[in-house]
Protein backbone atom coordinates (compact mmCIF):
# COMPACT_ATOMS: atom_id res chain seq x y z
CA UNK A 1 0.00 0.00 0.00
CA UNK A 2 1.36 3.59 -0.53
CA UNK A 3 -0.10 6.30 1.07
CA UNK A 4 0.09 10.21 0.88
CA UNK A 5 -0.11 12.08 3.68
CA UNK A 6 -0.97 16.10 3.19
CA UNK A 7 -0.29 18.00 5.57
CA UNK A 8 -0.54 21.46 6.19
CA UNK A 9 2.20 24.08 5.16
CA UNK A 10 1.37 27.09 8.10
CA UNK A 11 3.94 25.61 10.14
CA UNK A 12 6.64 22.88 9.70
CA UNK A 13 5.93 19.33 9.86
CA UNK A 14 6.14 18.43 13.06
CA UNK A 15 5.91 21.86 14.44
CA UNK A 16 8.86 23.56 16.25
CA UNK A 17 6.21 24.65 18.32
CA UNK A 18 2.63 25.36 17.62
CA UNK A 19 0.63 23.32 14.79
CA UNK A 20 -1.51 21.17 16.26
CA UNK A 21 -2.59 19.73 12.41
CA UNK A 22 0.70 19.35 11.31
CA UNK A 23 1.52 17.48 14.24
CA UNK A 24 -1.08 14.94 14.01
CA UNK A 25 -0.39 14.67 10.08
CA UNK A 26 3.40 14.11 11.48
CA UNK A 27 2.17 10.96 14.25
CA UNK A 28 -0.01 9.54 11.08
CA UNK A 29 3.13 9.59 8.68
CA UNK A 30 5.63 8.08 11.44
CA UNK A 31 3.02 5.83 13.04
CA UNK A 32 2.41 4.24 9.30
CA UNK A 33 5.98 4.24 8.33
CA UNK A 34 6.76 1.80 11.82
CA UNK A 35 4.30 -0.29 10.65
CA UNK A 36 5.85 -1.11 7.47
CA UNK A 37 3.68 1.24 4.95
CA UNK A 38 4.80 3.24 1.84
CA UNK A 39 4.19 6.47 3.35
CA UNK A 40 4.72 10.02 0.86
CA UNK A 41 4.51 12.82 3.53
CA UNK A 42 3.64 16.21 1.64
CA UNK A 43 4.03 19.10 3.78
CA UNK A 44 6.89 22.18 3.68
CA UNK A 45 10.33 21.69 2.62
CA UNK A 46 11.83 22.01 6.48
CA UNK A 47 9.67 18.96 7.13
CA UNK A 48 11.38 16.16 9.03
CA UNK A 49 9.99 12.30 8.68
CA UNK A 50 11.56 9.32 8.05
CA UNK A 51 9.31 8.52 4.91
CA UNK A 52 10.03 10.52 1.94
CA UNK A 53 9.04 14.08 1.41
CA UNK A 54 7.76 15.82 -1.30
CA UNK A 55 7.48 19.47 -0.64
CA UNK A 56 7.30 22.76 -3.23
CA UNK A 57 7.11 25.07 -1.03
CA UNK A 58 10.29 25.81 1.65
CA UNK A 59 8.44 26.81 5.20
CA UNK A 60 5.20 27.61 6.16
CA UNK A 61 3.57 30.91 5.84
CA UNK A 62 3.24 31.48 9.71
CA UNK A 63 7.28 31.46 9.45
CA UNK A 64 8.04 33.01 6.67
CA UNK A 65 5.46 35.93 6.08
CA UNK A 66 6.99 37.07 2.99
CA UNK A 67 4.86 34.51 1.40
CA UNK A 68 0.77 34.67 0.43
CA UNK A 69 -0.79 32.16 2.20
CA UNK A 70 -3.78 31.11 -0.49
CA UNK A 71 -0.61 30.89 -3.16
CA UNK A 72 1.64 28.91 -1.04
CA UNK A 73 -1.21 26.57 -0.34
CA UNK A 74 -2.48 26.14 -4.12
CA UNK A 75 0.92 25.52 -4.96
CA UNK A 76 1.19 22.87 -2.12
CA UNK A 77 -2.01 21.32 -2.75
CA UNK A 78 -2.02 21.05 -6.81
CA UNK A 79 1.67 19.02 -6.50
CA UNK A 80 0.29 15.90 -4.23
CA UNK A 81 -2.94 16.00 -7.08
CA UNK A 82 -0.34 16.07 -9.84
CA UNK A 83 0.93 12.89 -8.15
CA UNK A 84 -2.06 11.27 -7.15
CA UNK A 85 -1.88 8.24 -9.79
CA UNK A 86 1.24 7.24 -7.53
CA UNK A 87 -0.68 6.17 -4.78
CA UNK A 88 -3.31 4.08 -3.25
CA UNK A 89 -4.60 6.48 -0.90
CA UNK A 90 -4.58 10.07 0.06
CA UNK A 91 -5.06 10.81 3.73
CA UNK A 92 -6.02 14.58 3.41
CA UNK A 93 -5.06 16.54 6.86
CA UNK A 94 -5.86 19.94 5.09
CA UNK A 95 -9.25 20.84 5.59
CA UNK A 96 -11.68 21.26 3.28
CA UNK A 97 -9.59 22.89 -0.20
CA UNK A 98 -8.27 19.22 -1.17
CA UNK A 99 -11.86 17.78 -1.49
CA UNK A 100 -11.84 20.07 -4.78
CA UNK A 101 -9.60 18.13 -6.78
CA UNK A 102 -11.12 14.93 -5.45
CA UNK A 103 -13.45 14.37 -8.52
CA UNK A 104 -10.90 14.94 -10.91
CA UNK A 105 -8.63 11.99 -9.57
CA UNK A 106 -8.97 8.03 -9.89
CA UNK A 107 -7.33 7.88 -5.98
CA UNK A 108 -9.19 7.93 -2.99
CA UNK A 109 -9.41 10.88 -0.41
CA UNK A 110 -9.59 10.19 3.24
CA UNK A 111 -9.91 13.42 4.95
CA UNK A 112 -9.51 13.64 8.94
CA UNK A 113 -12.18 16.65 9.39
CA UNK A 114 -9.87 18.27 12.66
CA UNK A 115 -12.47 20.81 13.46
CA UNK A 116 -15.32 23.65 11.74
CA UNK A 117 -13.47 26.86 11.44
CA UNK A 118 -17.36 27.99 10.97
CA UNK A 119 -20.79 26.63 9.69
CA UNK A 120 -19.25 28.30 6.15
CA UNK A 121 -17.08 26.01 5.18
CA UNK A 122 -19.60 23.15 5.15
CA UNK A 123 -21.01 23.29 2.02
CA UNK A 124 -17.91 21.94 0.49
CA UNK A 125 -17.99 18.95 2.79
CA UNK A 126 -21.41 18.79 1.56
CA UNK A 127 -20.47 18.53 -2.16
CA UNK A 128 -18.28 15.86 -1.45
CA UNK A 129 -20.27 13.94 1.28
CA UNK A 130 -21.40 10.80 -0.93
CA UNK A 131 -17.90 10.42 -2.99
CA UNK A 132 -15.04 11.18 -0.04
CA UNK A 133 -14.47 9.39 3.43
CA UNK A 134 -14.77 11.81 6.36
CA UNK A 135 -13.24 11.04 9.88
CA UNK A 136 -14.07 12.98 12.73
CA UNK A 137 -11.15 13.40 15.71
CA UNK A 138 -14.22 13.14 18.17
CA UNK A 139 -18.10 11.99 18.15
CA UNK A 140 -18.68 15.64 19.71
CA UNK A 141 -17.16 17.24 16.15
CA UNK A 142 -19.34 15.28 13.86
CA UNK A 143 -21.83 17.47 11.74
CA UNK A 144 -25.15 16.52 11.22
CA UNK A 145 -25.30 16.77 7.94
CA UNK A 146 -21.90 14.72 7.18
CA UNK A 147 -21.49 11.25 6.63
CA UNK A 148 -18.57 9.55 8.81
CA UNK A 149 -16.36 6.52 7.77
CA UNK A 150 -15.54 6.65 11.29
CA UNK A 151 -13.95 8.57 14.57
CA UNK A 152 -10.41 8.56 15.31
CA UNK A 153 -8.75 10.33 18.29
CA UNK A 154 -5.53 11.81 17.22
CA UNK A 155 -2.91 9.53 18.43
CA UNK A 156 0.23 11.08 20.63
CA UNK A 157 4.06 9.90 20.25
CA UNK A 158 4.25 8.54 24.46
CA UNK A 159 7.78 8.19 24.68
CA UNK A 160 7.85 12.25 24.02
CA UNK A 161 5.79 12.67 27.94
CA UNK A 162 7.56 11.93 31.21
CA UNK A 163 5.27 10.55 33.60
CA UNK A 164 5.94 12.62 36.98
CA UNK A 165 4.12 11.35 40.06
CA UNK A 166 5.82 13.78 42.60
CA UNK A 167 4.25 17.30 40.60
CA UNK A 168 5.32 21.13 41.81
CA UNK A 169 2.36 22.83 43.14
CA UNK A 170 1.91 25.58 40.12
CA UNK A 171 -1.47 25.01 37.69
CA UNK A 172 -0.27 25.33 34.45
CA UNK A 173 -2.33 26.69 31.08
CA UNK A 174 -0.92 25.85 27.95
CA UNK A 175 -2.56 26.75 24.57
CA UNK A 176 -2.80 29.80 22.21
CA UNK A 177 -3.89 33.16 24.12
CA UNK A 178 -7.45 33.52 22.78
CA UNK A 179 -10.74 33.96 24.22
CA UNK A 180 -11.57 30.74 23.09
CA UNK A 181 -9.03 29.07 25.64
CA UNK A 182 -10.02 30.90 28.53
CA UNK A 183 -6.59 32.28 29.65
CA UNK A 184 -7.81 35.05 31.54
CA UNK A 185 -10.33 32.10 33.23
CA UNK A 186 -6.90 30.42 33.88
CA UNK A 187 -6.06 33.44 35.53
CA UNK A 188 -9.19 33.53 38.01
CA UNK A 189 -9.09 30.14 39.01
CA UNK A 190 -5.29 30.27 40.04
CA UNK A 191 -6.22 33.68 42.23
CA UNK A 192 -9.46 31.75 43.64
CA UNK A 193 -7.29 28.44 44.09
CA UNK A 194 -4.40 30.69 45.69
CA UNK A 195 -1.47 28.81 43.16
CA UNK A 196 0.85 29.73 41.07
CA UNK A 197 -0.04 29.56 37.50
CA UNK A 198 2.24 29.20 34.44
CA UNK A 199 0.62 30.20 31.00
CA UNK A 200 2.06 28.64 28.29
CA UNK A 201 1.37 29.33 24.07
CA UNK A 202 1.25 31.98 21.64
CA UNK A 203 -0.43 35.00 21.65
CA UNK A 204 -2.79 34.27 19.04
CA UNK A 205 -4.96 37.89 19.77
CA UNK A 206 -2.31 40.52 20.70
CA UNK A 207 -5.91 42.65 22.38
CA UNK A 208 -6.89 39.87 24.58
CA UNK A 209 -3.65 39.67 26.02
CA UNK A 210 -2.88 43.17 26.35
CA UNK A 211 -6.44 43.82 28.23
CA UNK A 212 -6.97 40.42 29.90
CA UNK A 213 -3.63 38.59 30.38
CA UNK A 214 -0.90 41.38 30.69
CA UNK A 215 -1.97 43.42 33.28
CA UNK A 216 -2.74 40.26 35.52
CA UNK A 217 0.55 38.76 35.41
CA UNK A 218 2.64 38.98 38.90
CA UNK A 219 4.97 37.31 40.61
CA UNK A 220 2.24 33.62 40.86
CA UNK A 221 0.91 34.56 37.43
CA UNK A 222 3.61 33.95 35.04
CA UNK A 223 3.47 34.02 30.61
CA UNK A 224 6.44 32.35 29.50
CA UNK A 225 5.83 32.48 25.91
CA UNK A 226 5.46 29.73 23.22
CA UNK A 227 6.93 25.96 24.47
CA UNK A 228 8.63 23.62 22.25
CA UNK A 229 8.64 19.99 22.48
CA UNK A 230 11.26 19.60 25.50
CA UNK A 231 10.13 22.76 27.48
CA UNK A 232 6.22 21.22 26.97
CA UNK A 233 7.13 18.20 28.28
CA UNK A 234 9.01 19.76 31.29
CA UNK A 235 5.68 22.35 31.45
CA UNK A 236 3.21 19.27 31.73
CA UNK A 237 5.03 16.52 33.89
CA UNK A 238 5.57 19.13 36.86
CA UNK A 239 2.01 20.71 36.81
CA UNK A 240 -0.35 19.80 39.85
CA UNK A 241 -2.84 20.16 36.70
CA UNK A 242 -3.60 21.33 33.40
CA UNK A 243 -6.56 24.20 33.26
CA UNK A 244 -8.03 23.51 30.15
CA UNK A 245 -11.37 26.85 30.72
CA UNK A 246 -12.57 26.65 27.35
CA UNK A 247 -15.18 28.89 25.72
CA UNK A 248 -16.27 27.11 22.46
CA UNK A 249 -17.02 23.05 21.68
CA UNK A 250 -13.17 21.95 21.29
CA UNK A 251 -12.76 19.44 18.97
CA UNK A 252 -10.00 17.85 20.65
CA UNK A 253 -8.00 19.65 22.61
CA UNK A 254 -3.74 17.88 22.26
CA UNK A 255 -2.70 19.42 25.84
CA UNK A 256 -5.23 17.22 26.85
CA UNK A 257 -4.00 13.94 26.32
CA UNK A 258 -0.53 15.20 26.44
CA UNK A 259 -0.68 16.28 30.46
CA UNK A 260 -2.39 12.82 30.97
CA UNK A 261 0.47 10.98 29.37
CA UNK A 262 2.40 13.43 31.86
CA UNK A 263 -0.01 11.78 34.70
CA UNK A 264 -0.93 15.23 35.52
CA UNK A 265 -5.12 15.86 35.83
CA UNK A 266 -6.88 18.02 33.82
CA UNK A 267 -9.77 20.76 34.67
CA UNK A 268 -11.34 21.41 31.91
CA UNK A 269 -15.15 23.82 31.30
CA UNK A 270 -17.61 20.55 30.25
CA UNK A 271 -17.86 21.76 26.47
CA UNK A 272 -16.73 19.37 22.76
CA UNK A 273 -15.27 16.66 22.69
CA UNK A 274 -14.15 17.10 27.10
CA UNK A 275 -16.39 14.48 28.02
CA UNK A 276 -14.28 11.67 26.13
CA UNK A 277 -10.70 12.51 26.87
CA UNK A 278 -11.47 12.99 30.16
CA UNK A 279 -12.35 10.55 32.75
CA UNK A 280 -14.54 12.56 35.55
CA UNK A 281 -13.14 12.37 39.19
CA UNK A 282 -10.96 9.92 37.57
CA UNK A 283 -8.35 11.89 35.06
CA UNK A 284 -9.50 15.25 36.28
CA UNK A 285 -12.21 17.43 36.56
CA UNK A 286 -14.86 18.16 34.35
CA UNK A 287 -16.75 21.38 35.39
CA UNK A 288 -18.99 24.42 34.28
CA UNK A 289 -17.87 27.66 35.60
CA UNK A 290 -14.35 28.83 37.57
CA UNK A 291 -16.07 28.36 40.74
CA UNK A 292 -16.24 24.58 40.00
CA UNK A 293 -13.20 24.53 38.57
CA UNK A 294 -11.46 25.85 42.04
CA UNK A 295 -13.48 23.48 44.29
CA UNK A 296 -12.13 20.98 41.78
CA UNK A 297 -8.19 22.44 42.72
CA UNK A 298 -8.75 21.44 46.25
CA UNK A 299 -9.96 17.41 44.98
CA UNK A 300 -6.34 17.05 43.02
CA UNK A 301 -5.22 14.98 45.48
CA UNK A 302 -7.31 12.38 45.36
CA UNK A 303 -6.65 11.94 41.37
CA UNK A 304 -4.31 8.99 40.57
CA UNK A 305 -1.89 10.44 38.42
CA UNK A 306 -0.97 6.68 37.03
CA UNK A 307 -4.45 6.54 36.15
CA UNK A 308 -3.76 9.64 34.45
CA UNK A 309 -1.19 8.12 32.49
CA UNK A 310 -2.55 4.93 31.80
CA UNK A 311 -5.94 6.08 30.26
CA UNK A 312 -4.53 8.28 28.22
CA UNK A 313 -1.76 5.78 26.51
CA UNK A 314 -4.72 3.63 25.87
CA UNK A 315 -6.92 5.88 24.38
CA UNK A 316 -4.29 8.57 22.95
CA UNK A 317 -1.10 6.69 21.46
CA UNK A 318 -0.02 7.14 17.71
CA UNK A 319 -0.26 2.75 17.66
CA UNK A 320 -3.95 3.06 18.22
CA UNK A 321 -4.51 5.43 15.99
CA UNK A 322 -2.40 4.34 13.27
CA UNK A 323 -4.47 0.67 13.16
CA UNK A 324 -7.71 2.92 13.10
CA UNK A 325 -6.65 4.74 9.90
CA UNK A 326 -5.34 1.33 8.67
CA UNK A 327 -8.46 -0.27 9.39
CA UNK A 328 -10.18 2.42 7.52
CA UNK A 329 -7.98 2.08 4.66
CA UNK A 330 -8.56 -1.06 3.70
CA UNK A 331 -12.47 -0.62 4.25
CA UNK A 332 -12.08 2.06 1.34
CA UNK A 333 -9.97 -0.18 -1.16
Amino acid sequence: MKVAVLAPVAWRTPPRHYGPWEQVASNITEGLVASGIDVTLFATGDSITSGKLDAVVAQGYEEDRSQDAKVVECLHISNLMEHADSFDIIHNNFDFLPLSFSKLIKTPVITTIHGFSSERIVPVYKKYNDSGYYVSISDANRHPALNYLGTVYNGLDIANFTFNDSPEEYLLFFGRIHPDKGTAEAIEIAELSGRKLLIAGIIQDENYFKNHVEPRLTADIQFIGSAGPEKRDELLRNASALLHPINFAEPFGMSVAEAMLCGTPVIAFNRGSMPELINDNETGFLVKNVQEAAVAVKKLSGVSRQACRNWAAQKFSKEKMVADYISLYHQIL
